[in-house]
C-alpha cells in the first residue's frame, strides 16, 4: 500500500531553484593525514542545503557540515582546500578551482556534471510545468549527458591528473531524488521517474569517464536508498520555500551519512 505525503507548498520562487559516515581507524587516519586534500566540485561538495556556510565563501556557500569538511576535521590532513562551490560546472571548476592542486597533493573529490546538464532548469520546469514539458526538458538533458558531457569530464579529468599527479581522485556522483513507489504529492509519478532515469545516466556517464582516467567513483546511491524524497525520511531537501537555493539538495543528514561514508570507503 502506498504511502501519501504532505502536498509540497508551489510558488513561482520555484523558478529561481539552484541546482546549483564510516569510521576508521587511528592508522589510516595517521597515514591520511600525511598528505593534503583538496575538495572540489559543485554545491553537493560545498554543501548546499545543510546549513552553517562559512561566511568568507560567499555565494558558493560552504558548508561546515559539508562532507569534505566533516572529512578534514576527522582526519586532519597537512592541508585542506575546500575549493567547491554552488552552482560549479565541469569547466568552470576546472579553470576556477583547481590551483591547490600540486604534486604533494594526496586526495582529490570531486562533483562535477549536474550543473552542465542544466539540473537547475529542469527541476524548475518539472515543478512548474506539465509532464510533457518536464519530460521534453529531460530528454534535452539527457542528450547533453550522452553527447556532450563525457568530453567535459575527460578536459577536468584530465587537467585534475596533470596537477596532481600522485593524488587518490574520487569522483562522487548524485542521488536520487525520489522514492517512486511512495505516493507523493506534487511532481507526478511520471515526472519522478523520468528524473530518477535522469540521475542513472548522469552517473552512469560520470562513473566510465572516471575510470577511464583511473579515478575512483562513490556511487552514493545506495545510502541514500530509503531517505529519497517522499520517502518520510528524507537526506534531501524537497522545494524549500525559505532557502530556494536548497532545494533538491542533500541536508546535513544526506552530508554526513550519505556522502562521508563514500568518501570514507574510497579514500
Amino acid at each position: 500500500m502506498r504511502r501519501a505525503r504532505t502536498p509540497a507548498v508551489v510558488s513561482s520562487l520555484f523558478l529561481a531553484l539552484a541546482l546549483a559516515g564510516t569510521g576508521t581507524s587511528a592508522a589510516q587516519a595517521s597515514a591520511r593525514a600525511d598528505g593534503s586534500y583538496v575538495a572540489l566540485g559543485d554545491s553537493y561538495s560545498s554543501g548546499v542545503g545543510a546549513g552553517r556556510y562559512t561566511a568568507e565563501s560567499g555565494a558558493c556557500r560552504r558548508s561546515g557540515l559539508a562532507y569534505p569538511r566533516l572529512w578534514a576535521d576527522a582526519h586532519r590532513p597537512s592541508s585542506f582546500a575546500f575549493m567547491a562551490c554552488s552552482g560549479a560546472t565541469t569547466r568552470s571548476v576546472r579553470s576556477g578551482q583547481l590551483g591547490p592542486l600540486t604534486s604533494s597533493t594526496r586526495l582529490v573529490s570531486v562533483t562535477a556534471g549536474g550543473n552542465d546538464a542544466g539540473f537547475a532548469d529542469v527541476m524548475s520546469t518539472c515543478v512548474v510545468g506539465s509532464d510533457a514539458r518536464c519530460l521534453d526538458r529531460i530528454a534535452t538533458a539527457r542528450g547533453h549527458i550522452r553527447s556532450t558531457l563525457p568530453g567535459n569530464l575527460d578536459s577536468l579529468y584530465k587537467a585534475i591528473r596533470e596537477r596532481a599527479p600522485e593524488a587518490r581522485v574520487v569522483v562522487l556522483g548524485y542521488p536520487r531524488f525520489y522514492d517512486v513507489d511512495a505516493a507523493c504529492a506534487g511532481l507526478s509519478d511520471a515526472k519522478r521517474s523520468a528524473v530518477n532515469e535522469a540521475a542513472d545516466l548522469l552517473n552512469s556517464v560520470i562513473s566510465r569517464r572516471a575510470a577511464a582516467h583511473g579515478f575512483r567513483f562513490g556511487d552514493v546511491r545506495p545510502p541514500f536508498t530509503g531517505h529519497e524524497i517522499c520517502s518520510g525520511a528524507s537526506w534531501l531537501h524537497s522545494v524549500n520555500i525559505a532557502d530556494v537555493g536548497a532545494s533538491y539538495h542533500p541536508r546535513a543528514a544526506g552530508q554526513s551519512r550519505g556522502y562521508l561514508p563514500v568518501l570514507n570507503a574510497h579514500d
